[in-house]
């Protein structure tokens, strides 16, 4: 029986899950907003659905498995708000639905651990959206659900080397502070790894074995360009956007040992060294 994803907010992780899909003859209905996107899906073999105005009716029939990438608003899950009745109702014939939620749901831990039995004490709205959400998700009766705790992505076209470059980049300094992050190719291959092995009511968190200051990052990216270190900046001093602030009034270390023990995943980019010299390698790091 030939395979088939829903995907809702067919993004950066979604598309990097794709490929690895239509490898095995899955059939890949995913939604957009936008029609430049579209047609961007379409030409890597992704059935696109303009939403939230399409028809998904055909997709939702064929769908054994779906994948959530789109987040929460003050209006709640816009999935579950559309189609939460259709989704709850074909809960049993469904083999696996995947939700990616973010380790903001753990909130500040002062640099300490946390695992996915930690109580979930966001300190922000988009976290107390988001456990709002999953709790929403895990309450539909019967549906095989995983949920994934993505850490700061990066990936192609996602990373720090263009600040580089071009000298805008500061390492901005806020004593204590660590964060924990994972590469796209890393989200696709959990993803995978889960489809295969299918654990309902699993939450797993995805990211690599190396949580970091962020100056350090981006220290590490300019010493791979060669270029100067950018300056120092005291996080109190910096000039940021409240979304860009607001990341840094949480700091903790994200265990994975669930999502490689559990799933038998081994990182291919196990620290962000390893993943941002891959991103210098594969594309200058654009």
């Amino acid at each position: 029986m030939t395979k088939t994803l829903l995907s809702f907010g067919h993004g950066f992780s979604a598309r990097a899950l794709s490929p690895l899909l239509l490898a095995r003859g899955w059939t890949i209905h995913g939604t957009t907003r936008s029609p430049d996107k579209a047609e961007a899906l379409r030409s890597e073999g992704v059935t696109p659905i303009l939403w939230p105005d399409g028809d998904l009716s055909a997709a939702l029939e064929s769908a054994t498995h779906i994948l959530i990438s789109a987040g929460p608003d003050a209006d709640g899950d816009p999935v579950l708000n559309q189609c939460g009745d259709r989704i709850a109702a074909m809960a049993s014939r469904l083999e696996w639905v995947g939700y990616l939620s973010t380790t903001g749901v753990y909130g500040d831990h002062q640099g300490g651990w946390v695992t996915e039995d930690t109580p979930l004490t966001p300190s922000t709205r988009r976290g107390k959206m988001r456990v709002d959400a999953e709790a929403a998700w895990q309450a539909i009766p019967g549906l095989p659900l995983h949920i994934f705790r993505l850490a700061g992505i990066y990936g192609p076209g996602r990373g720090p080397f263009e600040k580089v470059r071009q000298g805008t980049a500061q390492r901005i300094v806020k004593p204590g502070q660590v964060f924990s992050r994972i590469h796209v190719d890393d989200i696709a291959q959990v993803l995978l790894a889960s489809i295969d092995r299918p654990n309902p009511g699993a939450a797993y968190n995805v990211c690599d074995d190396d949580p970091a200051p962020p100056e350090d990052v981006i220290g590490h990216a300019a010493e791979l360009l060669g270029l100067p270190l950018p300056p120092e900046v005291p996080f109190d001093e910096a000039d940021m956007t409240p979304m860009a602030r607001s990341f840094y009034a949480e700091s903790k270390r994200v265990d994975n040992s669930r999502m490689k023990n559990e799933l038998g995943v081994t990182l291919i980019h196990p620290d962000y060294r390893t993943g941002l010299r891959a991103l210098l390698e594969q594309d200058g790091g654009a």
